[in-house]
């Protein structure tokens, strides 16, 4: 029961995530030396939880489909609150074979297991997090936050979009799928 929690939660910060990057049609988010410029949906309203947030997001597809193959998309639908390191649609592409062995039915468990890995319970924006800091995931195993000037990676990953609201976490969109 606690584990199913758990990696409900993880879906929906995941979702939520996801959802964030739909927020930002205009904006232009600096990583270091690295622009990128964002533009998805329609972002975060009033009210939306995380895996909503996720669904409204078009460059979060890929991870509204895991959450819902591994059964997590309720879970990120809860209460909360979770912190989502959600990964984009090219995060994803990146696994290249290794993401459609995870969305068989046969191995809903491992990507319950990866998804997990990116929810943090807690709400967590950018400005609480610190160099060197290490987050407990709800899969058990933990991140490590990297700040170098305006760059800020979770295990590496870069986040590309920060603080992206929900009403039961805070998503950031980052560039790597991470696993334990």
């Amino acid at each position: 029961m606690k584990r199913m929690f758990l990696l409900a939660a993880c879906l929906l910060a995941l979702a939520i995530g996801v959802a964030a990057c739909g927020d930002d049609d205009d904006e232009t988010t600096t990583s270091g030396a690295a622009t990128t410029e964002q533009t998805t949906g329609s972002g975060a309203e009033a009210g939306e939880n995380v895996v909503q947030v996720a669904q409204g997001t078009p460059d979060l597809s890929t991870l509204v489909e895991a959450l819902t193959a591994a059964e997590l998309a309720k879970t990120l639908e809860g209460p909360g609150p979770f912190t989502v390191f959600a990964p984009t649609n090219e995060a994803f592409e990146a696994l290249g074979d290794t993401l459609s062995t995870l969305l068989e039915p046969a191995n809903q468990e491992e990507l319950a297991e990866v998804l997990t890995y990116h929810v943090v319970p807690g709400e967590l924006t950018a400005s609480e997090l610190s160099d060197g800091q290490m987050l407990e995931t709800i899969q058990g195993d933990s991140l490590e936050v990297k700040i170098e000037g305006e760059e800020v990676t979770v295990n590496g990953a870069a986040v590309v979009t920060p603080d992206v609201e929900a009403s039961n976490g805070v998503v950031h969109v980052i560039d790597e799928v991470l696993t334990p």
